[in-house]
């Protein structure tokens, strides 16, 4: 029987997401918090077979517009990352309006101190943590690693971060998201959002500035490399990947930024793992460079 090269690279593919399945042990709801919330948990995954050397660690933040989402929205990438030799966490925290937005951020930084202080019962280390996020996560990961404030109060410091990874996110720089969207509606009406940026971040512009990771970006902080992912048809992701790899840049931190244009804002996100995906291939590149640095 003749096989076309599509199709067998198809049966290629499924087998190796179907060994990659196989190669990873899941330990669910771990409370990364005592007495903590329902959302105070996280899950952890480990390759099936244990190695004697402690492994860099992915801490992924999901996304959803800090109103919705699920630590379990992790598509292929523990998959991925666990067959390549990476302890993959992804974590839950609460959510707006519950609780307003610095608490939020608050819950995210003490899943990630757990993370640093308990991983290495797990097989990963706690020196070499790279943070990631898709969405309102991208904004959360670059928040974390560019304040280390929020860190600091769980006595971390920005040395035990290998990169961050922040995936086309949009509020980067809040004032500027706020105006873009007040101001097309402005020029071309239609209905705004009842629960939009002002809201969800509060009206003092102080607090916007404060929250936005491209206030806190400086020289000789500690913050680690970046890798900015985002999808080029979105003018608003774009333009806000552009101005952190900009200020980055500016202050010398080494940033990559690639933007995946057969996309969109979900796909982006949950391609990343499939076999030849561009963006995937620029994330092992990045995890690979610096897992060891």
């Amino acid at each position: 029987m003749h096989i076309t090269s599509r199709l067998l690279f198809a049966i290629l593919t499924v087998a190796v997401l179907s060994k990659s399945a196989a190669a990873q042990k899941l330990t669910e709801n771990v409370a990364y918090l005592a007495d903590g919330h329902e959302r105070h948990v996280l899950d952890i995954y480990t390759p099936e077979q244990p190695t004697q050397d402690a492994l860099p660690v992915v801490f992924w933040i999901h996304g959803g517009g800090w109103q919705t989402g699920d630590k379990s929205d992790v598509a292929l990438k523990p998959k991925v990352l666990t067959q390549r030799g990476f302890v993959f966490v992804s974590t839950n925290y609460r959510l707006l309006p519950d609780v307003a937005i610095e608490t939020l951020i608050d819950d995210v930084a003490s899943a990630l101190a757990w993370v640093h202080r308990n991983i290495s019962q797990y097989g990963g280390d706690p020196a070499r943590i790279f943070v990631g996020g898709h969405s309102a996560g991208a904004q959360l990961a670059a928040l974390l690693c560019t304040d280390d404030r929020y860190l600091q109060r769980k006595g971390v410091g920005f040395d035990v971060l290998q990169g961050c990874v922040p995936v086309d996110g949009d509020t980067y720089d809040i004032p500027k998201i706020i105006m873009t969207a007040e101001l097309r509606q402005a020029l071309y009406g239609g209905k705004m959002p009842t629960f939009g940026h002002r809201q969800k971040f509060g009206n003092d512009p102080e607090k916007h500035v404060d929250l936005s990771a491209v206030t806190h970006v400086a020289a000789d902080k500690g913050i680690p490399p970046f890798l900015i992912l985002y999808f080029p048809g979105n003018p608003e992701t774009r333009a806000q990947a552009g101005q952190l790899e900009m200020v980055l840049k500016a202050s010398g931190i080494p940033v990559t930024s690639f933007g995946k244009s057969d996309s969109n804002h979900s796909r982006l996100n949950n391609d990343l793992g499939q076999p030849e995906d561009p963006a995937t291939l620029e994330l092992f590149k990045f995890l690979d460079r610096y897992a060891d640095e």
